[in-house]
């Protein structure tokens, strides 16, 4: 027998059944024939390894694991796309182009919730997958891509191309692979997107391989080197070398066409057999796109409808009190879980007494839940009409649910407190945010982690995060610790250190002070010393510090516990100075008000704000006519339609880094 010609015609044999099962869902063999010559390949490349093929199917059930995935330069970098949100956004997109473009058509297409992938193919050969990462470098995930059965190992011609697409993992395969974590008593995955994201990374691809992962092909970055001159045709090209690409691509001639097909699909997304986000919208003349050109991040000539955020209806368990560390009592709401956006919810703030009242929201209600731009959960309503009288009207708590301190309300607020300054309750939350993102970004010291180590007795006060390193020992003995562990929280820690005055200010938890007030004072004061001898006069005099934090601030400044806690941390080597990381103006941001919804894709809107800051501009959390733009992300909610109403500039986050980018 000639071995390489029967390994060669059984490739061919594989390669096509492939093909015909997973693209074109119509196979010609039997899953018993299929395994027959899969078997019989495996036992000959076993024989003969000098002839296995690259593009063997035998490299679909995964390779030897590796330590860490490569990086990756992408030659033409992997641009995002800017989103709209309804309908009028798309008309003003598609006059922006036919300013540029007469009578442009587009190409649609479903916006699938998967990750980006580059695959790089030599003589029509996979020879490289890799991730988008920040769009200029990716990694390297070759071996996992090949694992993938909607991906060609060889291309139907022998060309040097790169294509791009999508990974996902179809609604059908998340269950099963939920289901299975179950039974394994392993965490679930929360949607298929974070299911698709977590399989393709892993470093042993044999798991990969068993995650039924699929893939849809949608860009090719280079079409004029194939004498390609329209999107349309380049997806019709790249199928024919045998890519998966959509079969609900749709050309379309204006932007009718475009509303009618972003209509069918929002009704008809339940349909699929994946997940998609939304819509994207290109226009396919080639040379027109490279007329209309590029933002600093994204592309002129495309973007992305993004559909509505998402309500759904659970039912209210029960109102639960929490404290924080003010003596703040917030009445919280235990739902039934459900997933919203993409994240299981269990629980829901509702703000205070008043909003409950106010909404009439009753433990065993049915209640509406929505995540919109914020990524804090919030009960929108109760849905009355569904009580059967079983409901009970919600009574506030007269004492703290920690150490039973009779709570207080002063006169015009909404709030109860517990005033005992020993709670532990609150002194837990105090170092709990102390230690968050926001204020000193102590990595892994955590909600969880504090409240441990505080009821082990090494943590009571905040000090006491310095002198980690003195219990050293005893943290390596705790359940969940480690030396590794306790060496990066140490470095974390000292790290903390070096922080600029906005962020111990913040974390200090100074009575309505929040992190925007914080980096006012900072940048006005300089030093913290300079900071504590500030009269109540002074401060108010300063925009936006109004007389009742002044009066909040010479409070915190003339108690001598503080006094002592910042003599402490001083002694620690604690920075109390304003550290500026600003480097130019910037005409477009100095002296001007901002205000952010939704989620950034590319920085966080913390860092935004930092940056605006940084630029002589100010952040607030609502709109109103001072307002000069609101800087716009995924599901933007009710900000983004109040700055329509008033005719407040619109910044989408592509505009926004476009306007920054000279100032970093």
């Amino acid at each position: 027998m000639d071995v390489k010609a029967r390994i060669d015609e059984i490739i061919k044999i594989l390669n096509q059944a492939n093909k015909e099962y997973y693209i074109d869902d119509n196979p010609s063999l039997t899953d018993q024939e299929y395994d027959r010559y899969m078997q019989e390949l495996i036992m000959l490349e076993g024989a003969y390894p000098e002839l296995k093929r690259q593009d063997s199917p035998t490299s679909r059930v995964g390779s030897d694991a590796i330590s860490k995935f490569d990086k990756v330069t992408h030659e033409i970098p992997m641009l995002s796309l800017g989103n709209v949100f309804n309908e009028q956004e798309i008309i003003n997109f598609d006059e922006r182009v036919r300013k540029e473009v007469k009578n442009p058509e587009y190409v649609c297409e479903l916006k699938i919730d998967g990750l980006s992938i580059s695959l790089k193919y030599e003589k029509g050969i996979l020879v490289r997958g890799a991730t988008r990462g920040d769009g200029i470098t990716g990694e390297d995930i070759t071996n996992n891509v090949k694992t993938i059965k909607t991906i060609p190992l060889k291309l139907n011609e022998p060309i040097d191309i790169e294509i791009r697409g999508e990974i996902y993992m179809s609604k059908k395969s998340f269950n099963e692979l939920n289901a299975e974590r179950e039974k394994t008593g392993e965490q679930l995955f929360q949607n298929p997107r974070n299911a698709a994201s977590g399989s393709v990374r892993q470093l042993d691809s044999k798991i990969t391989a068993k995650r039924k992962l699929d893939c849809l092909i949608y860009h090719l970055p280079n079409p004029l080197d194939y004498n390609i001159k329209t999107h349309f045709e380049a997806l019709s090209f790249m199928k024919n070398l045998g890519a998966n690409v959509s079969p609900n691509n749709k050309l379309v001639k204006d932007v009718k066409g475009i509303l009618d097909y972003v209509k069918y699909w929002t009704e008809h997304r339940q349909d699929l057999p994946y997940e998609i986000d939304g819509i994207v919208i290109k226009v396919n003349s080639i040379i027109s796109q490279q007329n209309l050109g590029f933002t600093a991040r994204t592309p002129k000539w495309a973007t992305a409808y993004k559909f509505p955020a998402t309500e759904v209806t659970t039912r209210l368990i029960d109102i639960i009190c929490t404290v924080g560390r003010t003596g703040k009592i917030t009445p919280n709401a235990i739902l039934e879980p459900v997933k919203v956006a993409g994240s299981t919810i269990a629980k829901a703030t509702l703000h205070n007494e008043d909003n409950v009242i106010d909404k009439d929201i009753r433990i065993g209600d049915t209640v509406v839940i929505r995540k919109a731009g914020d990524v804090i959960p919030e009960v929108v309503r109760s849905l009355k009409e569904k009580r059967d009288g079983s409901e009970k009207i919600f009574e506030m708590i007269t004492t703290c649910p920690i150490c039973h301190t009779h709570l207080i309300r002063k006169d015009g607020e909404a709030d109860y407190f517990c005033p005992n300054n020993s709670c532990d309750g609150r002194k837990i939350e105090n170092l709990i945010h102390y230690a968050s993102r926001d204020a000193m970004n102590i990595d892994g010291l955590g909600e969880n982690i504090i409240e441990y180590l505080y009821n082990e007795n090494f943590i009571h006060r905040i000090p006491d995060i310095y002198n980690i390193a003195s219990y050293q020992n005893e943290l390596i003995l705790l359940e969940g610790f480690g030396e590794k562990s306790v060496e990066k929280l140490k470095i974390a820690i000292e790290n903390s250190k070096h922080n600029s005055l906005e962020r111990l200010l913040f974390g200090l938890g100074i009575r309505q002070v929040g992190n925007k007030t914080a980096k006012l004072l900072a940048r006005n004061y300089k030093h913290i010393d300079k900071l504590k001898e500030a009269t109540e006069e002074e401060l108010s005099s300063i925009p936006d510090i109004g007389p009742i934090i002044a009066k909040n601030v010479v409070t915190f400044f003339r108690d001598e516990e503080n006094l002592k806690l910042i003599e402490e941390l001083k002694a620690l080597n604690i920075n109390m100075e304003y550290i500026t990381t600003s480097k130019v103006t910037n005409e477009e941001i100095e002296n001007k008000t901002f205000v952010l919804t939704g989620s950034l894709s590319n920085i966080t809107r913390e860092e935004a704000s930092r940056i605006i800051e940084d630029l002589g501009g100010k952040t607030s959390s609502s709109v109103s006519k001072k307002t000069y733009a609101v800087i716009v992300g995924e599901n933007p909610g009710s900000k983004y339609d109040k700055a329509l109403k008033l005719g407040v500039n619109i910044w989408h986050e592509e505009e926004f880094l476009d306007k920054i980018k000279d100032s970093l």
